[in-house]
This record gives structure tokens, C-alpha cells and sequence, in this order.
């Protein structure tokens, strides 16, 4: 419903725009050039050029965003894979700590031991 409301007042701005600007011009684009073009045109092709190059510039930056939280993405997941690593080899240095301390030979204390 919103949309449809953005489209009645943007036609609604086009209709104005256009009854009172109706004065031929020329444009010239490098080497073409065109003749008697009404100016409602070229304000209406400025607008829909502008907002295409803009939407092209939001595109590229989504892009590189994107890019960029997968490769944080990837990095967290490797560090938390190291972490885990980690306390895996602290725990087993742990029960061979307690080994050593008490001379048990070779049983481990921790029933959650690997």
C-alpha cells in the first residue's frame, strides 16, 4: 500500500513537472546530438540516470561488505576451532600433571577424560 501511495505522488510530481516544462532544448552527448527535446525529458533521464549509478555504487559496496563478513566469518570460525584445540591439549596436559603428581600410573582421575 505504501508503495502505491510513493507512486501516486511521484506521477503526480511527474505531471507538474512536465506541464511546465515542455520548452525544447538540445542535447548533446559527445558525439551525438539531438534536437528539440523537450526538457521534461532530459530532467526525467538526469533523475532515472542518477538513480541507476547510485544504486550500482550501493550494489558494489554490498558486495564488498559481504565479502568481508564471510571472510570474518571464516576467521571466527577457525579461531574457535584452535580454542577448541587448545582445551583439548590443556586438559590432557592437566590429567598428565595430576599423573605425575600423585603416581597413579597411568589411570586417569577425570571421568570425562578423553
Amino acid at each position: 500500500m505504501l508503495l502505491l501511495i510513493l507512486l501516486l505522488v511521484v506521477g503526480a510530481a511527474l505531471a507538474y513537472v512536465s506541464n511546465y516544462n515542455l520548452m525544447p532544448v538540445t542535447v548533446n552527448l559527445g558525439l551525438y546530438t539531438f534536437l528539440n527535446v523537450p526538457l521534461f525529458y532530459v530532467i526525467v533521464g538526469s533523475v532515472v540516470v542518477g538513480l541507476l549509478l547510485s544504486y550500482i555504487a550501493y550494489l558494489i559496496h554490498a558486495i564488498s561488505a559481504s565479502l568481508a563478513l564471510q571472510a570474518k566469518a571464516r576467521e571466527l570460525k577457525t579461531s574457535k576451532e584452535e580454542v577448541l584445540e587448545l582445551t583439548k591439549r590443556v586438559h590432557q596436559l592437566e590429567l598428565e600433571n595430576e599423573k605425575l603428581q600423585h603416581g597413579d600410573g597411568g589411570k586417569p582421575q577425570d571421568p570425562n577424560a578423553l
